[in-house]
């Protein structure tokens, strides 16, 4: 059976500039420190997978120092663990508040998916809840409750290492030739490359100057009728007209089949 698999921020939904950035500026501002991420800031700590990671980024010696933050490694360790569940609250507040709009084409593909009896993912470095509640928020409860979730902590690595897909498609029970990714980031095509899975990149506001070589497909969205997707690069000339829909993640996996015999 395929399998169709997600990331999740700025797939889904534009979560990064209307989620995640204001979260994490909040959670700052939450424990009094003189930090407040700019959109071209949070371009940059993109390149960093992971909300942890990211705020830890901020943990130099200096910082620390000035702050008057523990220096320990534990200590940190517990400072990091309150300063993303503080983060992961705002995140959760302001996605019961709609305040993040889901992605052209996502319920339309996760419908043509389901019907014809393929599998359905999200992989992402994001919290477990964080995924779950914009996963919901996007193509409701029901829909939702279809999916298997692979986030967080799970994996040793974040992408661009490949072990979030791998465990996922291993938990899936399928080979890397009957999946395939929805990702919006290099760091995403990266680990989806790595552990072999053919991947349509839906660039988005944060990622649309990166290198996505090595995409099957790249398109501005997956698109609706009213609101077509751009193709972008187009190396198989699947030639999606405005939308990818279930025909052509299927002449996806049909030429990797092609390529492999």
């Amino acid at each position: 059976m395929p399998a169709l698999i997600f990331d999740c921020d700025g797939v889904l939904a534009d979560t990064e500039r209307y989620g995640h950035l204001p979260a994490f500026n909040r959670t700052f501002a939450d424990f009094g420190l003189p930090v407040h991420w700019s959109e071209a800031d949070y371009a940059d700590l993109l390149r960093i997978g992971g909300g942890k990671e990211r705020m830890a980024s901020l943990l130099t010696p200096d910082f620390v120092a000035a702050n008057g933050l523990p220096a320990a490694p534990e200590a940190q360790k517990e400072l990091l663990a309150a300063w993303h569940k503080s983060k992961s609250q705002h995140y959760a507040a302001a996605v019961e508040d709609g305040q993040m709009p889901a992605r052209p084409g996502i319920v339309r593909i996760v419908d043509e998916a389901r019907s014809a009896g393929w599998q359905l993912a999200v992989a992402s470095t994001s919290a477990e809840s964080s995924v779950r509640a914009v996963l919901e928020h996007v193509v409701g409860p029901e829909r939702a409750a279809g999916f298997r979730i692979y986030a967080g902590d799970v994996v040793a690595r974040k992408k661009p290492a490949p072990d979030i897909y791998e465990l996922a498609i291993e938990d899936l029970g399928i080979s890397t030739k009957d999946a395939v990714v929805v990702e919006d980031s290099e760091n995403g095509l990266r680990a989806a490359l790595a552990a072999g899975l053919k991947t349509i990149v839906t660039v988005s506001s944060y990622t649309a100057g990166e290198n996505f070589g090595g995409a099957a497909l790249v398109v501005s969205s997956l698109g609706e009728i009213d609101e077509p997707a751009d193709i972008l690069s187009d190396p198989l000339a699947l030639r999606p007209r405005g939308e990818v829909t279930l025909a052509t993640l299927t002449a996806i996996l049909e030429s990797l089949e092609a390529k492999a015999s």
